[in-house]
């Protein structure tokens, strides 16, 4: 059965100078960011130009949400650039863009962070410029008042929870029945975004919460960033089940596969989470050479994975994942341009949690799912 995460308006949404405006002036000139991956410039015609700085090109997760973001430039009629670094690690050179950005003296900003303090500095820069920012896929919790006028993102960690839930149902009896530890790993490509952290919190706390409601005990091992959220944490000599949680140095399939490598090669592995289409990529990459992912675990270690991708999809289509959570890009690319159009239009703008869902061999083609299933 298909499990949704319900979008929701969240509490606290702020509204913030609607009097200032938009700041800088209405130059449509594409910036010229040499250090950029890749650059897309619309042009609707409009008042408007607004700058977009997404985490990379790397994934086609990222051409998703330029999709919306097009479509936007389309029904607004206003102007945008997009740029951003090669990879999501690459982080400096994220900042850089983002300054460039401010320079150029926008209308407004959409940004993705890939590293939620390191955008600090810039985002005060920003606000004092009196340019709005909208934040998409991830939040910056921190940001200086103000300087953020609204989040458009999924909840995830409702959204790693689905995956935690999903994966439960079909690894229970194997953890209610054995005599000795059993492993669950977790990979995830940083410990810097907040949509990537908690994501992976969301799997790590319900899988815990599901684990001890069914008498058994878990210790939560690995990075140690993800380690020193955890409450009340277990022994690791002692636990039932150890959920073992991999970060690699970069963000990379190749890396992500020697991460979870180390941890499908153990011989208590029963299951795997990918928690998103890079990571998920990794553990599908390591398994060309293990050949050890399965249905259940009894024939061998379960998989789920997150975002979607042709190489997921095919996956799951022919179960090597048992399923994965997929979330909006498009609608999250979409609503960024609308929320920041609406702001300098002197309109409210809120917070937009946007929806995800579980998607397995057996619903992937349904009306409400196929469409957030991008290649």
């Amino acid at each position: 059965m298909k499990k949704k995460v319900l979008a929701v308006l969240l509490g606290g949404c702020m509204v913030a100078g609607l009097l200032a405006g938009c700041g800088g002036g209405s130059d449509s000139s594409s910036s010229d960011n040499g250090d950029a991956a890749a650059t897309g410039e619309g042009s609707g015609g409009g008042d408007y130009h607004f700058e977009v700085v997404v985490k990379s090109f790397q994934s086609t997760y990222w051409q998703a949400a330029i999709q919306g973001i097009d479509a936007a430039v389309e029904e607004l009629g206003v102007t945008v650039n997009t740029t951003g670094p090669n990879a999501e690690s690459d982080i400096a050179d994220q900042v850089n863009m983002l300054n460039n950005a401010i320079s150029q003296q926008p209308d407004g900003i959409a940004l993705a962070a890939n590293d939620q303090s390191a955008v600090l500095d810039s985002l005060q820069d920003a606000l004092d410029a009196e340019i709005p920012v909208v934040c998409f896929d991830t939040g910056v919790p921190d940001a200086p008042e103000g300087s953020v006028i609204a989040t458009i993102a999924t909840d995830n960690e409702a959204a790693g929870a689905v995956a935690a839930e999903n994966m439960y149902e079909v690894i229970k009896d194997t953890i209610a029945n054995a005599t000795e530890p059993v492993r669950i790993g977790e990979v995830n490509q940083d410990a810097t975004s907040a949509n990537i952290s908690g994501r992976g919190m969301g799997f790590i706390n319900k899988m815990k919460e599901l684990i001890e409601a069914d008498g058994k005990t878990v210790a939560v091992i690995g990075n140690q960033y993800y380690v020193d959220q955890v409450e009340n944490n277990g022994d690791e000599g002692s636990a039932d089940v150890i959920i073992e949680v991999a970060v690699p140095a970069q963000t990379t399939v190749e890396l992500s596969a020697t991460e979870a490598s180390n941890i499908m090669n153990k011989e208590d592995t029963i299951a795997i989470f990918g928690s998103n289409q890079v990571t998920a990529e990794g553990v599908l990459t390591a398994n060309q050479n293990l050949s050890v992912l399965a249905a259940t675990p009894e024939e061998g270690i379960v998989g789920v994975g997150f975002d979607a991708g042709a190489t997921l999809k095919a996956a799951v289509a022919d179960g090597t994942l048992i399923g994965a959570v997929t979330q909006a890009p498009v609608d999250q690319g979409n609503l960024a341009i609308h929320a920041l159009y609406d702001y300098c239009e002197g309109n409210e703008v809120e917070d937009i949690a946007t929806d995800s869902y579980w998607y397995d061999a057996e619903n992937m083609e349904e009306a409400d799912i196929a469409p957030n299933l991008y290649d």
